[in-house]
């Protein structure tokens, strides 16, 4: 449905700036965009009179992930400054000059992802009509025809099956009691799909299944042309007993401009920033808070009581309630990582989830998922092995 352009990461890349103590400082973010991988991008600021006498902060000194991106960097940029050290004051000119226009390239690269969207809004209203039926057939509002679902598999034994089936189903509905209830639609449709999806599982708890039960369709909705870049994910629910709300929304806006200070680092489109909803809960049916007593003895008096709070409990329905970053405002490592993980998870339901429902729902799209994780894993291991190959050859040679 969509092309996979996005560079998921938290919002205000400078906001972890740190005052300059010395001549050489390392900012640094991290962020994840595949679930279970963390990235690291270390900026570096030297001064040029004194920077091999300057330090990294503690807290970075203490990360070896940190460490080694900056080492990386470090190697970067002294390998970058050797080669243009090593030129003739005439080639470094021009070489300027073709900088220059890749800066220029960038621009348009950016232009060219602003029409990709353009694109994805004008296609979706396409889709919208599919997605509508899927909807009221999960739903159990429209019956599909027996020609709807006919369908034709590729295997003859998977075929074979399909016919079996078909026979037993139509005997068993034969000899069904009149009386008794059949399903409605596709029961626990979404759900299942959550219960799938190792990403959403692990958000993703025993009290938010009953709830989700209720969820009829998940929506991607696209901003309009002269709106600033953005999509949200709708999440439309049957009336039911926890609350009023009949559609919780998700907001991610997005933005496609190189940076001004390093246009060099784009990548296409990013998700900058999401806003989520008040969810209107029905008296004590609130699953994102618990209630806990707590004994409080009186220092003087030496009497107890019993108190009551409410705290923060985890449930999938954390997600309609982000951090919210102010400029102002340093984000510690965790609140990162979650913030991070939000935008991946948002790109993971309008890239994945949406388009591609009942594949999840089969557990289809689950086997091509974990067969694009092998191929990848497959390439790093090849990638290694190089590695240690040309390792090899280079301690041979120096014997």
């Amino acid at each position: 449905m969509a092309v996979m352009y996005f560079v998921c990461k938290p919002p205000n890349k400078n906001h972890r700036r740190r005052r300059r103590s010395s001549s050489f400082t390392a900012e640094f973010i991290s962020w994840t965009t595949p679930a279970d991988s963390e990235f690291l991008s270390c900026v570096i600021k030297m001064d040029a009179d004194n920077e091999a006498k300057g330090k990294v902060s503690d807290q970075a000194m203490q990360n070896p992930q940190v460490l080694a991106a900056l080492q990386d960097k470090i190697d970067s940029v002294s390998h970058s400054a050797s080669i243009m050290d090593s030129l003739p004051k005439s080639v470094k000119r021009r070489v300027n000059a073709l900088k220059n226009l890749q800066v220029n390239s960038t621009h348009i690269e950016a232009k060219f992802y602003k029409e990709v969207h353009e694109l994805e809004r004008k296609y979706s209203a396409l889709y919208q009509p599919l997605f509508d039926k899927r909807r009221n057939i999960v739903s159990g509002e429209v019956e599909p025809t027996d020609e709807e679902c006919e369908w034709q598999s590729d295997h003859e034994d998977e075929a074979a099956l399909a016919e079996d089936m078909k026979k037993k189903a139509a005997i068993e509905e034969k000899t069904e009691d009149a009386n008794e209830e059949k399903p409605k639609g596709v029961p626990e449709f979404w759900l299942t799909i959550f219960r799938s999806v190792d990403m959403l599982s692990d958000m993703l708890q025993e009290h938010d299944e009953p709830i989700l039960k209720h969820l009829q369709d998940i929506k991607v909705i696209f901003s309009g042309p002269d709106q600033p870049m953005s999509f949200t994910l709708e999440f439309h629910f049957e009336p039911n007993e926890y609350f009023t709300n009949t559609v919780l929304t998700k907001v991610y806006k997005m933005k496609s401009e190189p940076d001004a200070e390093d246009p060099f680092s784009f990548e296409g489109p990013e998700i900058i920033d999401c806003d989520g909803c008040q969810i209107d809960w029905h008296k004590g049916k609130d699953v994102t808070v618990k209630t806990i007593k707590k004994k409080q003895k009186h220092k003087g008096r030496g009497t107890a009581r019993v108190i009551t709070k409410q705290v923060p409990n985890d449930s999938f329905f954390n997600f309609f309630n982000p951090i919210k970053v102010s400029p102002d405002k340093e984000l510690d490592e965790d609140s990162e990582y979650t913030l991070a993980t939000d935008f991946e998870i948002g790109h993971f339901f309008r890239e994945r989830i949406v388009p591609r429902a009942v594949l999840y729902f089969t557990g289809e799209a689950l086997e091509d998922d974990e067969s694009f994780d092998e191929e990848e894993l497959d390439e790093g291991e090849e990638e290694d092995q190089d590695e240690e190959d040309e390792d090899d050859e280079e301690e041979g040679d120096s014997k």
